[in-house]
């Protein structure tokens, strides 16, 4: 693009991201038989080279220079990423989409108190009313959850955030501004997890046609191309709007899985989520002049 974005434009950009990332559960569902490894590796393999192809362009051509870059705090990130892609996979697999990708966004919450706790960094008083808000909307659904079975779906999910936490934690330990190089070494150990914990258990990448092309698709066109444009837009966009803005994923999430297949959620995975939200955008309002962090990727 030529020219600094426009505000508008980076709106824009904001919210197609987010609406990308939003239709991730309505893609996993509609996968028949893979299970949550071998989806991993074929989305993995969708992201890389749109991301890889990115970095190349941006970068003038000197992608790998460009990794180098990010150094320990990306590997740690990327690290982190495993925990958080397997994670968000499974637990979509395993319980309500609307249940997963609320416990998905209170990342930002544990990012906070691992900044707080490893690096040291002050966690305002809004803050930690916010998260104790958050933490009761939490135990609202997953109360719920205990109940119903769905134990390991919620730890999932709970783990998935704590990947993203780390992810975000990783690149402000180094002061790392470009998160996209992280996002690549991710989705590279990714696979090569994903493979390896295959191998040894006795699975197999294989999948159908259908499956590999809903997996990679979901790589490349919902988690990528969400992944180029958020960044695009958030350059423009203050901290808090932008944490707003992403909330539209998380709101239309499990629209798409009730308008096409039917799922609906508890009261108690709603109720619990509205006091989520809350929590998140009382936090946002409260920092408006922090600066962005890495988002979810779901």
């Amino acid at each position: 693009m030529s020219g600094p974005m426009s505000y508008s434009n980076g709106v824009i950009f904001v919210i197609v991201a987010s609406v990308l990332w939003s239709a991730m559960g309505l893609a996993i569902r509609n996968i028949d038989e893979a299970g949550t490894w071998a989806v991993l590796f074929w989305r993995s393999l969708g992201l890389v080279p749109v991301l890889l192809a990115y970095v190349t362009r941006s970068s003038g051509g000197h992608p790998l220079r460009r990794i180098r870059k990010v150094g320990l705090a990306g590997i740690v990130g990327g690290a982190g990423l495993v925990f958080a892609f397997a994670g968000a996979i499974f637990a979509i697999q395993s319980t309500t989409v609307a249940n997963a990708v609320f416990l998905f966004s209170a990342s930002p919450f544990l990012a906070a108190v691992l900044g707080w706790i490893l690096l040291r960094e002050p966690v305002r008083l809004a803050t930690w009313v916010a998260m104790a808000l958050a933490l009761a909307g939490m135990w609202i659904m997953v109360r719920e959850g205990l109940a119903a079975g769905a134990l390991a779906g919620n730890i999932a999910a709970l783990l998935s955030a704590f990947g993203f936490a780390a992810f975000s934690i990783a690149l402000r330990w180094r002061r790392v501004e470009n998160m996209m190089p992280a996002v690549i070494l991710g989705g590279v150990f990714s696979a090569l997890v994903a493979a390896a914990v295959l191998w040894a258990t006795g699975g197999s990448l294989a999948v159908s046609v259908k499956d590999g092309a809903i997996a990679m698709g979901m790589g490349a066109g919902l988690l990528a191309a969400g992944m180029v444009l958020y960044t695009l837009g958030s350059r423009v966009i203050p901290a808090a709007e932008l944490t707003l803005l992403s909330m539209v994923e998380v709101l239309l999430a499990p629209v798409w899985v009730w308008a096409f297949l039917g799922e609906t959620a508890s009261q108690a995975t709603f109720l619990g989520g509205a006091v989520l939200m809350s929590a998140i955008a009382f936090n946002a309002m409260s920092g408006a002049r922090r600066k962005p962090v890495a988002p979810p990727i779901t």
